[in-house]
C-alpha cells in the first residue's frame, strides 16, 4: 500500500474503492488540472484472527499535554528501562522507569491556563491512577505526533490506557494498551518461611516397635533367631540344649519350642 501511494503527487486528489466481498482495493491518483488519472488494483489479504472489542466507560485521570512533549519523555526513558509507571495526581503526571543501569524520574506539573492551549498541561481527576506499561509500545505510538499538537492520556485501573491524538478536522487516532500486572512481593523472612513450609510437609515419624515374644514374617524369607539363655548351672540336658546361629531348613515351620529348666528364661516364637 505504501508503494501505491509512493505513486501519487503531492497535490493529488487520491479516492479509494472498495467492494464488499471484494479481494481487491483500487486507488485513483487524480491531478489538481484533472489532466492526468492513475489507477492501482491491490490483493487484499486474509487473515484469520478475531475482531477484539473495545467497551466504552468513564477513566478515572485524563491527562492532555503537548505531544511532542510526551514523545520526548518516551524517547528518553526507552534509554533507561523497559517499563514505565506513569502516575498522575492534582499535582501533575509523573514518568519513573527502572533498569540495569539505573533509574530516572520524569515530573510535569499542571500548568495554569496559558494562551496557547496546545502548550499546556491540564488534568481532570476523580483519584489517582499509576500503571505500569511496556515502554516499547509507548515509544510507537509517538510516532503519530506529527498529525496532532496535543496527546490525550486516559487511565483507569484494571482498564486499558488510551493515548489519543486528535487531528484537525480529519478526525482522530487511538492506541490502547493493557497495562501490566505487578505480583506483590513478601519480604525475605516469609519467603523462607512459605519455603520451608512447602518444602517440608509435616509429617510425623514413625517408630517401629520390635514385638518381644511374636514375630510375623513373610514366606520364603530367611529366619535368623538368637535365643538369650541365663543358666544358673549346667544342668541342662544335651538333647535340650539349642543351636543357636543356624538356618531353619527350607520349608513351613509351624512351631518351635525348647524345654529347658524352670530356672532358665526361654523365647517362644510363632513363625510361618
Amino acid at each position: 500500500m505504501v508503494r501505491m501511494l509512493r505513486c501519487a503527487s503531492d497535490d493529488d486528489i487520491v479516492t479509494i474503492n472498495a467492494d464488499d466481498g471484494s479481494d481487491t482495493i483500487t486507488f485513483i491518483f487524480e491531478s489538481s488540472s484533472q489532466d492526468k488519472i492513475s489507477d492501482y488494483e491491490m490483493k487484499l489479504m486474509h487473515i484469520n484472527s478475531e475482531n477484539l472489542e473495545i467497551p466504552e466507560a468513564g477513566y478515572e485521570a485524563i491527562v492532555k499535554m503537548p505531544a511532542s512533549v510526551f514523545a520526548r519523555i518516551c524517547k528518553d526513558l526507552g534509554t533507561t528501562g523497559d517499563t514505565v509507571m506513569i502516575s498522575v495526581t492534582k499535582e501533575g503526571i509523573q514518568f519513573f522507569t527502572r533498569g540495569n543501569i539505573g533509574t530516572a524520574n520524569i515530573f510535569c506539573r499542571k500548568t495554569t491556563p496559558v494562551a496557547k492551549e496546545e502548550k499546556a498541561i491540564s488534568i481532570e481527576m476523580e483519584k489517582p491512577v499509576s500503571l505500569t506499561l511496556a515502554l516499547r509500545y509507548l515509544i510507537s505510538f509517538t510516532k503519530a505526533t506529527p498529525l496532532a499538537k496535543q496527546v490525550t492520556i486516559s487511565m483507569s485501573y484494571e482498564q486499558p490506557i488510551v493515548v489519543e491524538y486528535k487531528m484537525e478536522i480529519m478526525g482522530h487516532i487511538r492506541f490502547y494498551l493493557v497495562p501490566k500486572v505487578e505480583e506483590e512481593v513478601t519480604g525475605p523472612l516469609e519467603n523462607v518461611a512459605e519455603a520451608d513450609t512447602k518444602s517440608k510437609p509435616d509429617v510425623k515419624p514413625e517408630v517401629e516397635e520390635k514385638p518381644k515374644e511374636v514375630i510375623d514374617i513373610e514366606e520364603g524369607c530367611e529366619l535368623k533367631a538368637e535365643t538369650k539363655l541365663k543358666p544358673e548351672k549346667n544342668d541342662i540336658d544335651d538333647q535340650s540344649e539349642p543351636k543357636l546361629g543356624t538356618k531353619p531348613k527350607e520349608g513351613r515351620i509351624n512351631e518351635t519350642m525348647l524345654q529347658v529348666e524352670d530356672k532358665t528364661q526361654v523365647e517362644v516364637m510363632d513363625v510361618e
